[in-house]
């Protein structure tokens, strides 16, 4: 797709109103940020009580509530997305909106809240997407009454989707970097500046100036020489993992059915997966429990169990999303990395003691989620971000990131190859 360039004043808004426009976006974003959050957090304490972290709330309450809420979220979630799909327009996702297509408010507000709620509620997929939409629909309609131009238009709607994932999670170089890498693939300054105050602003609006606790609690990393030989074997190995596992997604999108089955099947699935929550709680949320495991993953004892949580944790995403729901795959695809690097850093360490294995599962975290939502440059600032660590591994996290990537780019060339467009 072409992007026009700065040079290409003729199609350019005047300045007054897009800086306006970068304004009212960055506190849509903001405010989308902050009250997704706090509904996530208000429904968590409903259903499972206050705790430190989600995890440790499902666990100090009886393990038939696993089973029970997701069930309810299964049931919300059917019957919100059965609705949804019959409505005039549908569900407009935000690579529509960015590229044009009018992301109607009250459908997208609908279609995010379910996807909050059924995370709150134990749905074993991400919460990501929901602040995005939202932002990209206001910030789509803020775009339009002021008469912004095609180009500008498509700028803004993808720095506000960014910045509310930014506001979410506390992450402003994250959010500009995935609206700049993965959006609106552009560098130009115009998108820069636009990219990096939207994003800012927005989290100064959602968290204040005060920088909150990270996402992830980890130890800090060391890098070692055998780190280095690592990086260099495992980041093929990771890319592989991610890209085969964005292609599973792309088919477990292919299967999610949008007629009345869905009353059918999410209640069913998300039953089967609180069952499998009875004995593997970490396969709730969003994500985190599972990452979590795989950053606490410090002796041998804890390979077979990381590796059963992190399977588990991938084939419950994985159904959830052929069953009908709709949410993210990125803080999955984080916990997914971090398992199978702590899993491999482990393994590692019968060889070589001195490995750090909060290094692999920052490494492993960083290749999966680049290779899987193929943007390695969001990837590598995500795990930073959410974590605060990570400066002291950089290069062996970016040998392993840079081979994760290339097997990635490979093995697109080769499927593209054997089955060509039209």
């Amino acid at each position: 797709m072409h992007v026009p360039s700065d040079g290409e004043s003729s199609h350019r808004t005047p300045l007054v109103r897009l800086i306006v426009a970068v304004i009212f976006t960055a506190a849509i974003a903001g405010i989308t940020g902050w009250f997704f959050s706090h509904l996530l957090h208000l429904i968590e304490r409903l259903a499972y009580g206050e705790s430190a972290t989600f995890i440790e709330a499902v666990l100090s309450t009886d393990s038939s509530r696993r089973v029970i809420f997701l069930a309810l979220a299964g049931a919300i979630g059917g019957i919100s997305w059965a609705l949804l799909h019959h409505t005039r327009r549908g569900i407009v996702t935000v690579t529509q909106g960015v590229n044009g297509a009018k992301m109607p408010l009250l459908t997208t507000f609908t279609h995010a809240t379910t996807q909050v709620v059924i995370v709150a509620l134990g749905a074993s997929i991400g919460r990501e997407v929901a602040p995005r939409e939202v932002s990209a629909a206001l910030s789509g309609w803020c775009c339009d009454r002021l008469g912004l131009s095609a180009q500008d238009r498509r700028l803004i709607v993808a720095c506000g989707a960014g910045a509310g994932l930014a506001a979410a999670y506390s992450i402003p170089i994250s959010g500009a970097i995935f609206a700049l890498e993965v959006l609106i693939v552009s560098l130009t300054p115009r998108a820069l500046w636009c990219a990096c105050l939207i994003s800012g602003l927005s989290v100064l609006v959602a968290q204040g100036p005060i920088r909150p606790e990270p996402f992830y609690t980890v130890t800090a990393p060391t890098s070692t020489p055998s780190l280095l030989l690592w990086a260099l074997i495992a980041g093929p190995i990771l890319g592989t993992a991610g890209w085969g596992f964005s292609r599973l997604v792309k088919r477990a999108e292919d299967l999610r059915p949008t007629t009345p089955l869905l009353l059918v099947t999410l209640p069913v699935i998300f039953t089967l997966v609180g069952l499998i929550a009875v004995w593997i709680p970490q396969v709730m949320g969003n994500g985190q429990a599972t990452a979590q495991a795989g950053f606490d993953a410090h002796s041998l004892a804890a390979l077979v169990p990381v590796l059963i949580i992190t399977c588990a944790k991938a084939i419950t995403t994985l159904g959830t999303i052929a069953s009908g729901a709709w949410g993210g795959t990125l803080t999955p695809g984080i916990a997914l990395g971090a398992g199978f690097g702590a899993v491999g850093g482990l393994a590692w360490s019968t060889m070589f003691p001195d490995i750090s294995i909060t290094a692999c599962a920052l490494i492993g975290a960083m290749s999966f989620l680049g290779s899987s939502m193929r943007a390695p440059l969001t990837a590598l600032a995500l795990v930073l971000e959410f974590t605060h660590q990570g400066a002291t591994i950089l290069v062996p996290a970016l040998i392993a990131l840079g081979l994760s990537w290339a097997i990635t780019c490979a093995f697109t060339r080769l499927s593209e190859a054997s089955h060509p467009a039209g």
